[in-house]
């Protein structure tokens, strides 16, 4: 018989591939979760695991006729088909037992390993790009095993995980350092150099120690090359485009997290309970006085609308300016409680050496909150606000009571519509530089804030 490419190797290994996979999802998908897995269906699935591989076994003896049909002569065809029957029965007995083995090793990993990968979330500490350069290296790899030249493969082998290991290094001790500006590239460059010459050293002892070459020096000066023209540049760009995309990602976050705070803010105060009580109290005034404390009044309240109209607005404001729409936000707070003498509110706040800038509106939550909770016209009730600076360093303190709310009352177990939102506003605009701690007792709430502003 003559060979035939289409009908001898093609033809059989597309039956061969295909009725694998088919056996495999009837076993895999079906008969193991329906009938195996189950103890009432455990008859069932016998049967019909025997006929699903009696299936596998004889579209293999098929394909083995087709596959093997043009090689050798024998006196009788059914020696011919015996040989392909028991070829087919070892293809089907190994595949069962590496079959089982799969099986056991997915039950002992979602049952073991998988809660801890979980847990430990490894896979989202490893970058894409280098899984990609592991996969890409391994089907390279694939590829010259089936090409069956060993030295291409030792080479592919070795050098890519030699290229893949320099780009790590590369991205993680040369390049992050240099564009987050921790360090200068000069000082850095003994340490590109390090990581060059001792991978490129690594990927040509082994190749040279698993192959044959003669000409050994053109190896060792192409596994430098592609270290030093393509490893290192692909590192510099894949880094430079991350920390891009990163510092795109934070500067947003940043802006999202003022726009939300100022939202949170104006909902919280902006409001009309707020309105209402601020004119009651204008109004009760303009009653008593001749006008003054109400115009006094009212220009406070017209500061603090002009504070979030215009210094809002900026990334950073002098602390001054900060603490005066604080100073504002009490004057006006104390014009609706000073006619009940069981509340203390005191200020204590010292502008020596506050030359420094903040964020707007960063401070105002946790005086908010104070009011919000802190404040009785029934029970004796105190705040104190402190705020004080060194040349490096903003330092600002909140302490009020706590009084029992109804059961009725929808904030009850709230601590303030800010105080989420300034934490994430402090991880965001001075991550690593500040410091806040919150403590609460069944009649007291303190905060203190540090910030590094150097």
């Amino acid at each position: 018989m003559a060979y035939d490419g289409f009908l001898h190797y093609l033809m059989p290994s597309m039956l061969t591939a295909t009725v694998s996979y088919i056996t495999f999802v009837a076993l895999n998908n079906w008969l193991i979760p329906y009938y195996f897995e189950k103890k009432d269906g455990l008859g069932w699935g016998i049967i019909l695991g025997v006929g699903v591989l009696f299936f596998f076994w004889g579209l293999l003896v098929v394909a083995f006729t087709w596959r093997f049909g043009y090689m050798l002569g024998y006196r009788r065809l059914e020696n011919f088909y015996n040989l392909c029957r028991w070829r087919a029965f070892i293809v089907v007995f190994t595949s069962v037992l590496g079959y089982v083995v799969y099986h056991l090793a997915k039950m002992l990993y979602f049952n073991y390993i998988h809660t801890w990968f979980g847990e430990k979330k490894i896979w989202k500490k490893v970058p894409v790009d280098v899984m990609l350069l592991f996969v890409l290296w391994m089907i390279f790899a694939f590829i010259m095993v089936m090409d069956n030249r060993p030295a291409r493969f030792q080479f592919v082998l070795w050098a890519g995980s030699a290229y893949i290991i320099a780009y790590i290094g590369y991205c993680h001790y040369v390049f992050q350092p240099y564009f987050k500006k921790e360090k200068k590239f000069r000082s850095l460059v003994p340490v590109l150099l390090l990581i060059l010459l001792t991978t490129s050293l690594f990927a040509c002892v082994l190749v040279d120690s698993n192959t044959r070459i003669g000409e050994m020096w053109s190896i060792y000066t192409l596994i430098i090359f592609c270290n030093f023209m393509f490893v290192i540049p692909l590192a510099y760009g894949v880094t430079y485009s991350r920390l891009s995309r990163k510092n795109e990602v934070l500067t947003l976050e940043k802006a999202l997290g003022r726009s939300s705070a100022n939202l949170d803010f104006l909902r919280s105060q902006i409001n009309p309970h707020f309105l209402f009580n601020a004119l009651n109290t204008l109004y009760g005034t303009a009653l008593q006085e001749n006008a003054l404390r109400t115009s006094e009044g009212v220009q406070k309240l017209g500061d603090m609308m002009r504070f979030m109209l215009h210094e809002n607005n900026q990334e950073k404001i002098e602390l001054d300016k900060e603490v005066g729409y604080l100073q504002n936000y009490i004057a006006l707070q104390r014009l609706r409680t000073q006619a009940s003498p069981d509340i203390k509110i005191e200020v204590n706040i010292n502008e020596q050496h506050c030359e420094h800038d903040i964020a707007p509106m960063l401070l105002i939550p946790f005086v908010e909150n104070a009011f919000k909770h802190g404040i009785s016209l029934r029970n004796r009730s105190w705040i104190v606000v402190s705020l004080s600076c060194d040349e490096g360093h903003i330092y600002f303190d909140a302490y009020n009571s706590v009084h029992v709310k109804p059961d009725n009352d929808p904030e009850k177990h709230s601590l303030g519509i800010g105080l989420n939102n300034v934490r994430n506003r402090l991880q965001l605009l001075y991550p690593g530089r500040h410091e806040l701690s919150i403590r609460q007792t069944a009649s007291e709430f303190f905060v203190h804030l540090t910030i590094t502003t150097k």
